[in-house]
């Protein structure tokens, strides 16, 4: 007996000056889309003709211009309220789909039915290098690309769940990004796939990576001090919006101690006035955050064991510089007490 063919699929495109690159990605869809499948190019603002691209190599999708750049949160609303599949796809235009991959984007629906939210694994220009087997999110909020650079071979085999899922390849079921609201706009981009995961995880569901399906994405990190504002600013928008209570109160010190200890990274990595404008920004934005919080922690089904247990212990982001030996081990011990305070609060 055949495998199931899979439910259709809701591509959305968000680009923003990305003449460049899109095109290759559209025509690399155009041979995997299925006649009941959706393609959405959203285009955010571009100046450099990426509308005239899209019409040119897919001039079957669905193109809308929004004529501002609304960030890439914003972006995937529209292309999914302009959709109906029961599969949301959300691709960056520079994330070239491998033969295949949407077929077994599908395949993981059925397969893996307790997942809400699953993604390709994504390769590094070439196809020979990860970018991300999945995101590997710390408890101090720090989240990064996992397998970032390692050689093809150390991609996992099979269907494995991640810390989160990262949104250059992103399937999410409609159903769950309804319930939740998607992408939180207010995050404009970076982060945004982080936060969603928590939520999913906060109401039991899954999330994952699936390895058979394989993306080419022209991945680079650097690219200025506003991404590290943007990065910074929404950690803790993340932070205060998703932890549970009695996990954050656990890691009220440790948080504290890591923001002193990220203002000398930030003066180090020439960042500082960033880092400065994320944390005016988080103040002022405080009663919006906690206004949030209220909401995202009131459908929350997972008790905070549960809910830590997808955390990573080891602070070892490419972007942040290792930690020196006794600073890393203290971290880890500090977690590892609060993992068994968790513990031991649920069963009291």
């Amino acid at each position: 007996m055949s495998a199931p063919a899979g439910p259709p699929l809701a591509v959305v495109v968000v680009t923003h000056d990305s003449a460049g690159h899109v095109p290759t990605t559209l025509r690399s869809l155009d041979h995997q889309l299925r006649p009941d499948d959706e393609l959405v190019v959203v285009d955010s603002g571009s100046d450099d003709g990426t509308p005239d691209a899209v019409r040119s190599a897919a001039p079957g999708a669905t193109l809308i211009e929004c004529g501002r750049n609304v960030g890439f949160a914003a972006g995937t609303h529209v292309g999914s309220r302009a959709t109906s599949a029961e599969l949301l796809l959300f691709l960056n235009p520079d994330a070239d789909p491998a033969p295949g991959c949407l077929e077994a984007l599908r395949r993981a629906a059925h397969d893996r039915p307790a997942w809400d939210a699953w993604q390709a694994l994504v390769t590094l220009p070439g196809g020979a290098r990860i970018n991300t087997s999945g995101g590997i999110a710390h408890y101090l909020g720090i989240a990064w690309a996992g397998r970032c650079e390692q050689p093809l071979s150390a991609a996992p085999d099979d269907y494995e769940e991640v810390g989160f899922a990262s949104g250059a390849a992103l399937v999410v079921r409609r159903e769950a990004w309804d319930r939740l609201g998607g992408f939180d706009e207010r995050y404009f981009m970076y982060g945004e796939d982080l936060d969603l995961a928590l939520r999913l995880r906060l109401q039991g569901a899954g999330v994952g990576v699936a390895p058979a399906a394989q993306v080419t994405h022209d991945y680079e990190f650097a690219k200025g001090s506003d991404k590290w504002r943007l990065l910074e600013r929404n950690r803790w928008w993340t932070l205060l919006g998703d932890y549970p209570a009695s996990l954050l109160l656990l890691l009220a010190p440790a948080l504290l101690a890591f923001e002193l200890l990220l203002l000398a990274v930030a003066a180090r990595g020439g960042w500082l006035a960033a880092k400065l404008r994320a944390q005016a920004t988080v103040l002022r934005e405080l009663p919006e955050i906690l206004a949030r919080r209220r909401t995202v922690q009131a459908g929350a089904t997972a008790d905070a064991p549960s809910f830590a247990r997808h955390l990573s212990a080891d602070l070892d982001s490419p972007h942040l510089g290792a930690l020196p030996r006794p600073a890393a081990s203290l971290q880890r011990a500090y977690w590892r007490a609060v993992v068994c305070a968790l513990e031991a609060t649920s069963r009291a």
